[in-house]
């Protein structure tokens, strides 16, 4: 209960600091509203510019300020409107429907899957050949580090392109997308790990004739496991962030980038942020597996 407090504080604070920002944001849209209406709420020198007096009126006269939080089409939606629009489309909705973040949420996950599998074999196999090769150590590496600049918006498209052109379209385009993102923890943290044992452990072996398999086997790739881990939680972070963009270009119709592709097509804010939060739980959730299935591991090798 003690770590739940701090928390739970920290949610407190962000949720009405939340609140707070939605009086600013969509005070204008209800000034208009209730002009239209004829109710006037400000002084006629005030209506032009809608400026903090404004908002200062309004708050005093304190009518407008429960409005403010519930707008159909807000330019920042309030806490509860975002919970309730996850609530109708995941609880009430059908998972068949497509209107269900639980549907979209899971052909965004398929691909999210497929790619982190593939970032995460391409990211050990290049973390063993840089460790065990000084070649691939000074040439592979550095191209790898290159590659993580060039923007994932602007790299997206092209991967998608030039997949369509050879005929290569459906998961797998999304798949290559993630597959790029998540493979780059991958190899930073193995590599690392796989360095991890110090000199005296390394000389020990030798003192026993190892082999440089059995160096490896016996004890760089169970160092390594700390630190493979760590990196998995950001790759599948990661991952999951490029199933989404690459959601975007292809004006796809099912998937969480989808839901935010619509509702910026339609101007519904708060279909938008409820597949942002729809996004966030369902990374947390992969973490907190991952997170499950270390601790197992771990505690299995005698290391928690």
């Amino acid at each position: 209960m003690r770590a739940a407090v701090p928390v739970l504080t920290v949610v407190t604070v962000i949720v009405a600091l939340w609140y707070a920002a939605c009086v600013p944001m969509n005070i204008k849209s209800v000034l208009n509203a209730a002009e239209r209406a004829g109710t006037p709420v400000a002084p006629e020198g005030a209506k032009a510019r809608r400026d903090m007096f404004s908002i200062g009126l309004v708050a005093r006269n304190g009518f407008a300020i429960p409005a403010t939080w519930a707008q159909e089409r807000p330019r920042l939606p309030a806490p509860h409107q975002v919970a309730i629009e996850l609530w109708q489309t995941t609880v009430l909705k059908k998972i068949g429907s497509k209107r269900s973040l639980v549907y979209h949420g899971w052909v965004t996950l398929s691909a999210t899957l497929l790619g982190f599998a593939i970032g995460t074999g391409l990211g050990i196999l290049l973390a063993v050949g840089i460790v065990h090769s000084r070649v691939m150590d000074m040439s592979v590496m550095p191209w790898a580090i290159v590659s993580q600049t060039i923007p994932i918006i602007a790299l997206a498209p092209m991967i998608i392109v030039v997949l369509y052109s050879v005929g290569v379209q459906g998961i797998i385009p999304k798949a290559v997308i993630s597959a790029y993102l998540s493979f780059f923890p991958v190899v930073v943290g193995m590599v690392k790990g796989l360095r991890s044992p110090d000199a005296m452990q390394l000389d020990l072996l030798r003192t026993y004739h190892a082999s440089k398999t059995q160096g490896f086997w016996k004890l760089r790739l169970p160092a390594s496991m700390p630190y493979l881990f760590a990196s998995l939680k950001i790759g599948i972070a990661a991952s999951l962030v490029g199933a989404i963009v690459g959601e975007l270009p292809t004006g796809a119709v099912a998937g969480l980038g989808a839901r935010l592709l619509a509702g910026s097509y339609y101007g519904q804010t708060v279909q938008i942020w409820s597949a942002l939060f729809a996004a966030a739980i369902l990374a947390a959730a992969l973490v907190g597996l991952l997170g499950l299935v270390e601790r197992l591991v771990l505690k299995r090798m005698g290391m928690a």
